[in-house]
Formats: structure tokens, sequence, C-alpha cells
């Protein structure tokens, strides 16, 4: 069984409270009770099924659509009086009953959703005794139900205490190995850097090292180039040498020649033949001599030279 007490205002009488009673069995569409209370006398009545289907055919209104209006105005909330309308008027020839009747507003004009006639009950105490423990016991339940929501809305708080604790501690850790892996990393990070400089230095030197010997090669082969030239000036400044003395000689003989068919004049032409190769060997000797110096002397420079671009190149490869 179950039950619904509401406080009403009715429109044909708004200065006096009304507790209107409700209660049915499974369903409401199968029919309720109806109480209604001035906490002074007390009325009752009943609306049984066909009744409920009788109203809805009158209605044209399908049935399930019918008895959901009925559970919105029935059982309604407190901020929703301005949507539903309520009338009790006194009937019967002492004025021992009530019509209680039930409308729905909309906008501008409302329609009644039933009506129903309420007998006067004979000990009204009894009924408003029923409405007082049921409202108690209702009362009771909310204070149990509002005590278990807090304490489980501390409970909660708790938690939420302990997970932001337990927050707090995770952010801390998490920016110490952050600030750890930084520290980490920058010296990762500062010894590639010095690996990188060495390694462009030492790129660097090889690079100098090889223009350098680049140089050095340049140099030696344009000395070399400088040598075979003054070798190739040498050995035509011998030829010439070479060649003008037949020339020499050729003179030499038309003189002698000339000398002798001269009379009475003692022929000079040995003497002076052999002052002429004495001088011509004095003059060449020296000038072969100093040629074959020059030249041991520099087969011992370039030597010399090609010697010490050889250590180096090793030391640069090494």
């Amino acid at each position: 069984m179950e039950k619904k007490v509401s406080r009403i205002y009715p429109v044909s009488d708004p200065g006096t409270t009304y507790f209107l009673q409700i209660t049915w069995e499974k369903d409401l569409g199968i029919g309720f009770d109806v109480v209604l209370s001035d906490c002074q006398l007390a009325w009752a009545g009943r609306v049984s099924e066909d009744e409920i289907s009788k109203e809805a055919a009158d209605m044209e209104m399908d049935r399930e659509k019918y008895i959901e209006e009925l559970r919105r105005v029935l059982l309604f909330r407190e901020e929703q009086t301005d949507k539903y309308n309520f009338g009790i008027s006194k009937g019967g020839a002492n004025g021992d009953c009530l019509n209680f009747s039930y409308e729905k507003n909309l906008k501008d004009v409302s329609f009644r959703l039933g009506a129903l006639i309420l007998q006067k009950v004979s000990s009204p105490a009894e009924i408003i005794r029923d409405m007082i423990s049921y409202c108690l016991d209702n009362v009771i339940q909310l204070q149990t139900k509002n005590e278990h929501l807090q304490k489980e809305n501390e409970r909660l708080l708790c938690d939420v205490d302990d997970l932001q604790g337990q927050l707090l501690k995770c952010v801390d850790a998490k920016e110490e190995l952050e600030t750890e892996l930084y520290k980490r990393f920058i010296l990762v990070l500062n010894e590639k850097k010095a690996k990188i400089r060495s390694l462009q230095q030492c790129l660097k030197e090889a690079e100098d090292a090889i223009e350098e010997a680049t140089q050095k090669r340049d140099t030696v082969v344009t000395s070399e180039r400088k040598v075979a030239g003054e070798d190739y000036e040498g050995s035509t400044d011998e030829e010439s040498e070479n060649c003008t003395q037949p020339s020499i000689l050729v003179s030499a003989k038309s003189r002698r020649d000339s000398l002798l068919a001269v009379p009475d004049i003692a022929d000079i032409a040995p003497s002076r033949k052999r002052r002429q190769r004495t001088q011509e060997a004095a003059g060449i000797e020296p000038k072969v001599a100093s040629y074959k110096d020059r030249i041991s002397a520099k087969e011992r420079h370039i030597t010399l030279e090609l010697l010490i671009q050889q250590k180096r190149t090793n030391q640069v490869i090494y």
C-alpha cells in the first residue's frame, strides 16, 4: 500500500488549508482512495477502476494518458500548485458530504480531470492521527536518509582530501623527477656539445694539415720546375759555348795560315794554339765543375724537402 499526503488550497475557499491523502495499491489506474481533512473534520471516498475508464472515455483521452494526468494532479509537488486547481463545496441535506473536483490549468482556461463525492468520517481523529503518523514516519525516514547522506558526504569529502593529498604528492614527485631528468639531460647535452666541438676542432686541424701539405707539395713542384728551367738554361749555355769553339778554331786557323804566308816571320801558331787551348780548358773545366756542384746541391735540397714532407704527412695520418 502506497500513500501520499499533500497540502492544498481550494479555489472556492483559499483561506482554508486542507490535507489531501491519496492511497493506492501497485498502480493508480486500478483505483485509489481519497481522504480530505481540515484538521477538525475528515471526509473519505474512493475512485474505482471503472470510474477512471469512464472519465477517460468521456474526455475522449487515452486511458494511459489520463492516468498519467491523474498522477500529476493528485501526486503533485508543492511547486506545481499553479498548474492544478482543486474545488471543494458542501453537499447533501445536512452538509455531511463534500464535492471534490480537480482541474488542470492551461494558459487562459482549465478543464476538469475528475470529481467525486466524499462522505464525512464518523471518527476524524483517527484519520487525522494516521495522517500525522504518516507525516512523522516520512520525516523520520527523511532524517535518516539525510543523516546517511551526510555521512556519505563526509566520507566522500575525506576521500577527496586524501586524494588531493596523494595528488599533491604525485605532483611533487613528478616535479622532482622532471628536475632530475632535466639535470641529467643537461649533463648529457653538454658532453655531446663538447664532443662535437672536439670533433670539429680535429676536423679543422686535419683540413689545415691537408691544406698545408698541399701548399708544400705545390711549392716543391714549383721549385722542381724552377730547377728544371735552370738546368735547361745551363745546358743551353754549354751548347752555345761548344758552338763558339769551332768558330774560334776556324778563325785561329785562318790567322795561322795568313801568318804562314808572310815570309821571314817565325811561326807562332803552335804557341798561340797551345795558349788558346790552355785558356779554353781552364775556362770550360770551372764551368763544368760549378754546374755539377749546383746540380748536386739542388738534388740534396729536394730530397731533404721530400723527406720532411713525408714525415709530416705520416704525423697527420696517425
